[in-house]
């Protein structure tokens, strides 16, 4: 008996986040709960919540992505995940890192965006202030 294995795409907004062809087995959070996919199972879509992907692969092993809300469609063999933001492709030690990582750099742009829109509010108050001084 031929073993067959899931095709599994992860899609960002702007890129192809992970492809693999080898996968053994997938694991998400749903709005109802924890999912399990393996390659017999029917096909179906569900929404996806903030959480811990896992999926196993004959090339990887056990690799955990953390995902934002998103979607996951299932026909034959082909899993199709669209997620707002993933994180990790990791082992799950490997993971709490790279989201602090993450979290830490989005927390950076946060503070620099604060500062750019706090000089633009500064700029815009004195111009309006030398139109009300001519």
């Amino acid at each position: 008996m031929e073993t067959t294995y899931l095709h599994l795409r992860i899609l960002l907004p702007s890129q192809i986040f992970l492809e693999k062809t080898d996968v053994i087995r997938i694991t998400v959070e749903t709005t109802a709960g924890s999912y399990g996919f393996l390659p017999q199972r029917l096909d179906c879509t569900a929404a996806l919540i903030p959480g811990i992907l896992f999926y196993e692969s004959v090339s990887d092993g056990e690799k955990y992505i953390a995902v934002e809300e998103g979607v996951i469609v299932k026909a034959g063999f082909e899993i199709m995940i669209a997620v707002r933001n993933a994180v990790g492709n990791a082992s799950l030690g490997e993971l709490k890192s790279l989201i602090d990582q993450k979290l830490k750099l989005a927390d950076e742009k946060k503070v620099n965006m604060r500062s750019v829109i706090a000089r633009l509010e500064t700029s815009f108050v004195r111009n309006i202030q030398q139109l009300n001084n001519e």
